[in-house]
């Protein structure tokens, strides 16, 4: 078991390394979509990449619908594993709109051994995942 601090330390320790490990600039929050934001997520569990919609609910709808029909290009051209949620749950009882890839393995961001595995999923898949924004933009932008 960690205390809150190391377990802090940890964190911040990937993040990091990571950063440092693959040095790019991420598009994240910068899609000049409003509600639209890749996100990372790893914790003691498990690791995914995501794109979430967070807008009030007429552009979600509107974007979620996009999104949607190009679901088939995601999944053959892209991400194959992609998963599409339309009614997602944050933590915080929050409901978004997901799509998101999880990694199929058993890692712990409290596990060294399994970060590089982690870090290499997130640079291929959110590249993959990057692409398929930049290609379709025009088409999911409200």
């Amino acid at each position: 078991m960690f205390s809150k601090e190391e377990s802090r330390q940890l964190r911040q320790e990937f993040w990091t390394s990571f950063g440092k490990s693959f040095p790019r600039k991420w598009l994240l929050y910068n899609t000049k979509t409003k509600g639209l934001s890749f996100k990372f997520h790893f914790d003691t569990k498990s690791a995914l990449i995501a794109l979430d919609l967070e807008d009030d609910l007429e552009n979600r709808i509107n974007c979620w619908e996009k999104l949607r029909a190009l679901k088939g290009i995601l999944q053959s051209e892209y991400l194959p594993n992609a998963i599409y949620e339309e009614d997602y749950y944050l933590d915080n009882g929050k409901e978004i709109s997901r799509i998101y890839v999880p990694l199929d393995q058993n890692v712990s961001i409290h596990n060294k051994n399994t970060w590089q595995v982690v870090m290499e999923f997130f640079n291929v898949n959110m590249t993959l995942f990057e692409a398929f924004f930049e290609e379709y933009k025009d088409i999911i932008k409200p």
